[in-house]
């Protein structure tokens, strides 16, 4: 396995990043707010971020070391992390949930200029609109604007360490697919096989299931985001699971098919378009082609190059969080760059408007890309009935 955690170095390299773009752009800080965020300047790993009670708040100026200002409960947690100064109010406060103490705290730190906040597509505040308000005047004359992007440019670009992250989540994945036919035959119903599977990746090393989804039917499924039924799985079916796992933060994100017992005609077939398809994605991967690249190369061989979206994506990044930027569509022009790391993910109509996807994790290298996640065979899996 691999090691917990990142050395000093790793986070000292992304904030110097940070502040080279910050003095690009004509920004005097950033002010990060949500999980993915903290954690990836911080090292700050916490279940915590589940309760919507408290706000969180980590301050990176254009010089300097970062400042948390947090809420008390976190101090402990946060002082083991590589940041040297934390400031702490008593939350929830229901009059002044840490806003005059941020406020001070740009003001001090910063002194004049402008912070920005990521606000760009995928990203979210965390925080009362009202207290972002307040916040707003509170910090005059540091105006808050939007970050140019920044944190997501820097987020998308892993370096090996998180690479290293990402690719033992998926071993650990991988084991659990290799498992299934433990927990999966005919007369067990998807929801107690979506129970058991995620003990097997806890068995396997996961610190978390935290995503979980899956069909089964005699020719696929009608969608892949429904909760587990109670339905028994038959002889016939084809079994779905797709798993978002975490080790150590990081998240894989890829699927696996499986046939109770002998595998339908069409359903061979489908999944053997499904992995030419995804070959066809990894093969356009490479630095200086674009994610709408890799979406026409997969889609050409789902549907001749009709350019079809009603699924919304043929895949997206991965990291911290289980879906990131880029998403592989016609209009996502993002160019790919070496440490990129995306889910190849091709699906494909069988009948009666079920339908089979397949789902991988790579990275983007100097030279191509490399395959993050186990890579599965174009044969079905076939579990005994």
């Amino acid at each position: 396995m691999a090691e917990r955690g990142f050395p000093k170095a790793e986070f000292e390299s992304r904030l110097a990043r940070a502040q080279a773009a910050m003095a690009r752009e004509g920004l005097d800080g950033l002010l990060v707010t949500t999980h993915p965020d903290v954690y990836y300047f911080t090292g700050f790993l916490t279940g915590f971020w589940e309760s919507p009670t408290r706000p969180w708040f980590v301050l990176l100026p254009l010089a300097g070391a970062p400042v948390a200002v947090i809420p008390g409960i976190g101090a402990v947690l946060m002082a083991k992390t590589w940041v040297a100064e934390i400031r702490t109010w008593a939350s929830p406060d229901l009059f002044d949930d840490g806003v005059s103490l941020l406020a001070d705290t740009v003001k001090e730190v910063i002194g004049s200029g402008r912070i920005g906040i990521p606000d760009g597509h995928e990203t979210h505040l965390r925080m009362p609109v009202a207290d972002f308000e307040r916040l707003k005047t509170a910090c005059a004359p540091v105006g808050i604007t939007g970050d140019a992007g920044i944190v997501r440019a820097l987020r998308m670009i892993k370096s090996e360490a998180e690479v290293t992250k990402i690719e033992t989540a998926c071993a650990i994945a991988g084991r659990a697919f290799e498992r299934v036919g433990e927990i999966a035959r005919t007369g067990e119903t998807l929801a107690s096989v979506f129970r058991r599977f995620q003990m097997l990746c806890l068995e396997e090393g996961a610190d978390q299931v935290r995503y979980l989804a899956g069909g089964a039917g005699p020719s696929g499924y009608a969608d892949v985001i429904s909760p587990a039924s109670d339905t028994p799985l038959q002889e016939g079916d084809c079994l779905m699971l797709d798993t978002g796992l975490t080790r150590d933060g990081y998240f894989c994100d890829y699927d696996r098919n499986f046939a109770i017992g002998k595998p339908d005609a069409l359903v061979r077939t489908a999944h053997e378009k499904l992995i030419e398809a995804t070959h066809s994605g990894f093969a356009a991967a490479r630095p200086g082609a674009t994610a709408a690249d890799l979406f026409h190369a997969m889609d050409k061989v789902l549907t001749g190059g009709e350019a079809r979206t009603d699924n919304g994506r043929l895949g997206h990044g991965l990291g911290i969080q289980l879906t990131e930027w880029p998403s592989l569509i016609p209009a996502d022009e993002t160019v790919l760059e070496p440490g990129m790391v995306l889910t190849l993910e091709p699906g494909i109509e069988t009948r009666d408007g079920n339908m089979l996807v397949h789902e991988e994790n790579i990275v983007i290298t100097e030279n191509g890309a490399r395959w993050l996640s186990p890579l599965q065979i174009p044969a079905i899996r076939v579990l005994a009935p």
